[in-house]
């Protein structure tokens, strides 16, 4: 305990007693007794929620007769911490686990550029959840007992983390500041507060090593009517102070990472993305491959204003050549569905081989024009305005499988390696399929079932 400095563990409250008192009880049976301190901010609750903290000695309270929403009443609980504390948020509707605060902050404290240490849980909003499976807390201590062996190969460094557990080193929010309350009453805020910690100069990091469960049992969800529009408020809120939507932070091209593999023999390999918008891609890269040394570029400079705190970015349209990279020089490139967007496909793969290393891999993903709904619609005389989901109208271009290899070879590129994703067709769409196979004489029923291709190919 000598290395860390003691977490304030800072708990809101609002009805949900039986949650509380077990996330409570949780935190005084697996964390060590001298490394904490907890405090609840009780929002006004009406189901004995406040009658029962008054009776706990070991906590500090704060009851308030007004419901003051997540911002105002963490900063509340931030208030009352000693002055030296790091701070711990967490959900009352979590229940810990065996060395889940000790873990966090060996994390933190491994570097002093880590700001802020987040959890993993049940639950994979934002791609904090593992697939555990378990029917009671008993077998769930014993899986998180496991998992919970710190080891630095299982922390990711991340954009955001989720507000639901996460430790902030004190001297950064003494920095930054506490939680921005124009998000009362709440959601959205850890967003706003993830990408403050990240431009001042820290990283975050998610703990795969620090399990916790969590009931995500928010009394504020249980209300859609109101939760929607705050929910909608905050977002705006965002977009105007940040210059993008919070949707940004889903995208992962998850299509694309399906194939990338390091590179035999190099252990740092050299990658970019065309078009890493928030850099979420190249983290999960380096998450695979620790000493990848990562480049990006991307049009939006809102964008590119948080990916460049964890890659060097450059700004400017995909298709402008050259890039502001020196040439014979990358392992990787990523180009995600970049190729159907641009005027001259074949003009732009001619352009970016060139800043491969002789042996190095472009890595892209295209929607299949030969999948068995979109030739029915075809066939049904209906195209620009076919109600399918299954191609992106905004395209410039569709491609089918022969289409892509052709392409590629055209551009100088080789040994194609190519990822089908399926869908999934009833009994009448297979009859439709079959009926495809007989007319053409295609045994390959598989380019009908196709939606969309990850391929790979190498200089």
């Amino acid at each position: 305990m000598d290395k860390f400095t003691k977490a304030a563990i800072v708990i809101l409250t609002y009805n949900n007693l039986e949650y509380s008192k077990a996330c409570i009880e949780s935190i005084r049976k697996y964390t060590d007794k001298d490394s904490y301190e907890i405090i609840v901010v009780d929002n006004n609750s009406t189901d004995g929620t406040q009658e029962w903290l008054k009776t706990q000695s070991d906590i500090t309270i704060k009851l308030n007769d007004f419901n003051a929403g997540f911002p105002k009443g963490c900063n509340m609980g931030i208030d009352l911490a000693s002055p030296e504390s790091d701070i711990l948020l967490l959900n009352n509707d979590t229940v810990v686990t065996a060395n889940w605060l000790k873990n966090l902050q060996t994390c933190l404290y491994s570097n002093e550029k880590i700001g802020a240490a987040g959890a993993v849980s049940n639950h994979n909003e934002n791609l904090q959840g593992v697939d555990f499976r378990y029917d009671n807390f008993d077998e769930m201590q014993l899986l998180a007992e496991k998992n919970n062996l710190s080891n630095s190969s299982k922390w990711e460094e991340k954009i955001f983390l989720i507000g639901f557990c996460l430790l902030i080193r004190r001297t950064v929010l003494n920095r930054i500041g506490n939680l921005a309350e124009e998000y009362s009453p709440g959601y959205v805020e850890d967003n706003d507060l993830s990408l403050r910690i990240l431009t001042a100069g820290y990283r975050l990091m998610l703990c795969h090593d620090c399990f916790i469960h969590h009931y995500l049992g928010s009394e504020f969800r249980k209300d859609p009517g109101t939760f929607y529009p705050v929910l909608f408020k905050n977002r705006e809120i965002f977009r105007k102070k940040w210059g993008f939507e919070t949707f940004r932070f889903d995208e992962v091209d998850f299509a694309s990472l399906r194939i990338f593999s390091e590179p035999e023999h190099n252990k740092e390999p050299k990658v970019l993305e065309i078009g890493c918008k928030l850099g979420l891609d190249l983290l999960k890269i380096k998450y695979q491959c620790p000493g990848a040394l990562l480049y990006g570029l991307e049009p939006d400079s809102s964008l590119a204003a948080i990916s460049s705190r964890v890659a060097q970015v450059i700004i400017k349209p995909i298709n402008t050549f050259p890039l502001d990279f020196p040439e014979n020089d990358f392992d990787c490139i990523l180009i995600g569905n970049s190729v159907e967007h641009v005027e001259n496909p074949e003009t732009y793969l001619a352009g970016l081989i060139k800043y491969l290393k002789p042996g190095g891999v472009i890595i892209s993903r295209f929607q299949n024009m030969m999948h068995y709904s979109v030739i029915r619609d075809i066939l049904r005389g209906n195209w620009l305005y076919a109600q399918n989901d299954m191609l992106n109208r905004s395209n410039s271009t569709y491609f089918t499988l022969n289409d892509l290899k052709t392409l590629f070879e055209r551009c100088g590129y080789r040994n194609p390696f190519v990822f089908h994703w399926f869908s999934t067709p009833d009994e009448e769409d297979q009859r439709f399929i079959k009926k495809l196979c007989d007319m053409n004489g295609e045994s390959n029923s598989y380019l009908y079932y196709t939606y969309l291709y990850s391929v790979k190919f190498q200089k």
